[in-house]
C-alpha cells in the first residue's frame, strides 16, 4: 500500500510540473525537484533466506546462485518450489500458463506496451537530418600548389553543424540533433555552433557566462561516459548526434562504444527494428598535436578497439585536411546502424584536396596521389602509403625529398582514408578485392606506411593480402612528451627523413643521389634534436614547409 501511495504521488507531481513547463510557467534558470522514489530491499529479498545452514537473503551470497543443488538435493528442490510459490503463480497463470484475464487486462495496447514503443525502436521516428550542401564551407585549395595553406580541420566541421542546428528547429526551439562533448567544443575548433545556440544548462546563470542556456542544444559536461551514453540513447530514440572528444579520453568510454556495435550487430538481424541514425565519433586533439598536453593525452586505442569488431557496423575514417574531413562528416551524418570513428586533429594543418576531389577520395575509400609522386614506367620501385593527417604531412614530405634528391626512383604515394578499404572484400562491406588492392599498392613492391595509430593495426588489416611482409609501418609506438610537433614523429620514427631513409633501404635500387639523401636525413635530425632542445621550437625549414605538389 506505501508503494501503490508513494507511485501514486510521483506520478502526479511528475504530471504537474510537466504540465507547467510545457505551458511555459516554470523559469529555466530554477532547479525544480522531481520526484524521485527509492526503494530499499534486502539483497536476495523474497527468496530463500537461508540455505545449508548459511544466511543468503542480504548477503553477497544472494548475487550467485542461491540454490545450485536442485538437480540432486530434495532440500534444494523443496527450498525452490516454495520460493516460486510465493509468487502465487495459481492466481496469476490459468491451466495452460497463460495470464488471467485480470493480468492481461493490465496490459497496454499498441505503441503504449515497452516491446513495441517507437521510443525503444527509434528509427520508426527518425527523419532525415536537413543537411546543407557542403559548398560554403569548402576550405580553398590552390592544386597548383597543394600543400601549400594551413587550416584546422575541424572548424568547417563546426560551421557544418552550427548550420545543421540553424535547420533542424522546432516551433518550440528543440530539434532532432545534439552535440556532446566533454566541455572541450571550442577547444576542438567547434564553436561556430554558438552562433545558432548554447551549451544546455538548466541552473540559475552568472553574469559572466557565455554561451549558456537552458534550451541550449550543446550538452557538455566533463565525462565521456554521461557523453557517450547521452549519444547512444539520442540515436536509439530516433534521433541524430554526434560525441567529439580528445583521442586519448575515447578510451574511458570505449567498452560503451564497443556494446554499442555489438547491439547493434544484433539488431540487424531483426527485421522488425527500423534503422537509427550512426553513432559519430570525433576524435581530435589527437596523440600527434597535443602541444601542451603531452604523453597522457597520447593514445590512439580506440582504432584498434573497434576494427576486429562487426564489419557490418563499424567504419574508421581517417580525413587528411579539412575538405575531406567534411566529406566525411557528410556521409557519417546521413548513414544509419553504424559506428563511425572519425580521427582528424583541430590544429592548423597543410591543405591538398578541393572538396570535389574530396568527395571522389572519400567515396574510393583511397586512392593515388600522382601529384605527389614521380612513378614512372610500368610500376614504382617503392609505394609510400599514409593514413591520417600528420601521417600524410610527413609522407608527402618525405616524397618530396625523394623526388629532389633521388629523381631517378619511382615512387607512387597513396593515401587512405577508409580504413576498412585495406580489408578483403569477404571481410568487410568497405573491403577492396585482391585486384584493387594489388593495382593501389603493386603485387611485390615494398610499401612504407605512415599510419596514425598503432602499426601493428594495419599489419592486422593486409594479413592475408598478396606478400604483407614487404608492408614497413611506422606508426604512434607509444613515445611522447610535451614537445613540438615535429619532435614527435622524431620519436616515434615516423618523420619524413625516417620514411625516406626506409624508403631507400626498401627500393632496392641505389640510385644517383641515394647517398646523399641518407646523409641529408641523418644530419637533419641530428639538427632537429639540438635545435628543439636549444629553441623549443621546430627547425625553420620543418616549420614552414612548402607547397608538396610536383
Amino acid at each position: 500500500t506505501r508503494l501503490y501511495r508513494a507511485f501514486r504521488e510521483a506520478h502526479a507531481a511528475h504530471d504537474d510540473l510537466r504540465r507547467a513547463a510545457r505551458a511555459g510557467e516554470l523559469d529555466p534558470q530554477t532547479r525544480h525537484r522531481w520526484p524521485a522514489i527509492v526503494l530499499r530491499t534486502p539483497k536476495g529479498w523474497t527468496g530463500p533466506h537461508e540455505v545449508d545452514g548459511v544466511q543468503v537473503e542480504g548477503t553477497s551470497r544472494s548475487h550467485q546462485v542461491p540454490l545450485s543443488g536442485v538437480k540432486d538435493d530434495p532440500d534444494h528442490l523443496r527450498l525452490l518450489e516454495k520460493w516460486m510459490r510465493s509468487y502465487r503463480p495459481d492466481e496469476l497463470f490459468d491451466a495452460d500458463g497463460a495470464p488471467v484475464a485480470a493480468v492481461a487486462a493490465l496490459a497496454p495496447d499498441g505503441d503504449l506496451r515497452m516491446s513495441a514503443t517507437p521510443h525503444a525502436n527509434g528509427g520508426r521516428l527518425r527523419a532525415d537530418l536537413p543537411l546543407p550542401g557542403l559548398e560554403a564551407f569548402e576550405v580553398p585549395v590552390d592544386t597548383a600548389a597543394r600543400g601549400g595553406s594551413r587550416h584546422e580541420n575541424t572548424e568547417p566541421f563546426g560551421r557544418l553543424m552550427r548550420d545543421i542546428y540553424a535547420a533542424d528547429t522546432r516551433p518550440d526551439g528543440g530539434g532532432t540533433f545534439r552535440l556532446f562533448c566533454p566541455d572541450e567544443t571550442a577547444s576542438n575548433r567547434l564553436q561556430a555552433v554558438f552562433e545558432q545556440t548554447d551549451r544546455c544548462l538548466v541552473a540559475p546563470l552568472e553574469p559572466t557566462d557565455e554561451h549558456l542556456g537552458a534550451d541550449g542544444r550543446v550538452v557538455e559536461v566533463l565525462s565521456e561516459h554521461l557523453c557517450q551514453g547521452w549519444l547512444e540513447g539520442y540515436v536509439l530514440s530516433g534521433r541524430h548526434g554526434v560525441f567529439a572528444t580528445y583521442e586519448a579520453f575515447a578510451m574511458v568510454s570505449a567498452s560503451m562504444t564497443v556494446q554499442h556495435v555489438k547491439w547493434m550487430q544484433h539488431a540487424h538481424e531483426l527485421g522488425w527494428r527500423a534503422p537509427v541514425a550512426s553513432l559519430n565519433l570525433l576524435l581530435t586533439s589527437t596523440c600527434w598535436r597535443n602541444d601542451h598536453n603531452g604523453f597522457s593525452h597520447q593514445g590512439p586505442g580506440l582504432i584498434d578497439a573497434l576494427i576486429p569488431l562487426s564489419p557490418e557496423v563499424v567504419r574508421v575514417w581517417l580525413p587528411p585536411d579539412a575538405n575531406t574531413t567534411l566529406s566525411i562528416a557528410d556521409h557519417c551524418l546521413r548513414s544509419s546502424d553504424h559506428v563511425n570513428l572519425i580521427v582528424v586533429d583541430k590544429q592548423k594543418h597543410l591543405q591538398y584536396l578541393t572538396l570535389e576531389e574530396a568527395h571522389r577520395h572519400c567515396a574510393a575509400g583511397a586512392g593515388v596521389w600522382e601529384w605527389a609522386g614521380n612513378e614512372h614506367g610500368a610500376r614504382p620501385d617503392i609505394v609510400l602509403a599514409c593514413a591520417g593527417d600528420v601521417a600524410t604531412q610527413e609522407t608527402l614530405a618525405a616524397a618530396r625529398l625523394l623526388r629532389e634528391f633521388t629523381p631517378d626512383l619511382s615512387v607512387r604515394v597513396v593515401n587512405v582514408v577508409d580504413l576498412m578499404a585495406l580489408m578483403p572484400e569477404n571481410d568487410h562491406p568497405h573491403g577492396y578485392a585482391d585486384s584493387q588492392f594489388d593495382e593501389l599498392f603493386t603485387e611485390h613492391r615494398h610499401v612504407v606506411f605512415a599510419f596514425h595509430g598503432y602499426p601493428r593495426a594495419i599489419h592486422q588489416l593486409v594479413h592475408g593480402r598478396s606478400d604483407p611482409g614487404r608492408f614497413h609501418v611506422r606508426g604512434f609506438s607509444e613515445q611522447g612528451t610535451t614537445t613540438t610537433p615535429f619532435d614527435m614523429v622524431v620519436q616515434n620514427r615516423m618523420s619524413r627523413f625516417h620514411l625516406a631513409t626506409e624508403a631507400l633501404r626498401r627500393s632496392g635500387r641505389r640510385v644517383e643521389g641515394w647517398d646523399r639523401l641518407k646523409a641529408h636525413c641523418d644530419d637533419s635530425l641530428r639538427r632537429h634534436e639540438a635545435y628543439v632542445r636549444e629553441h623549443l621550437e621546430d627547425m625553420p625549414e620543418v616549420r614552414d614547409l612548402p607547397a608538396l605538389a610536383r
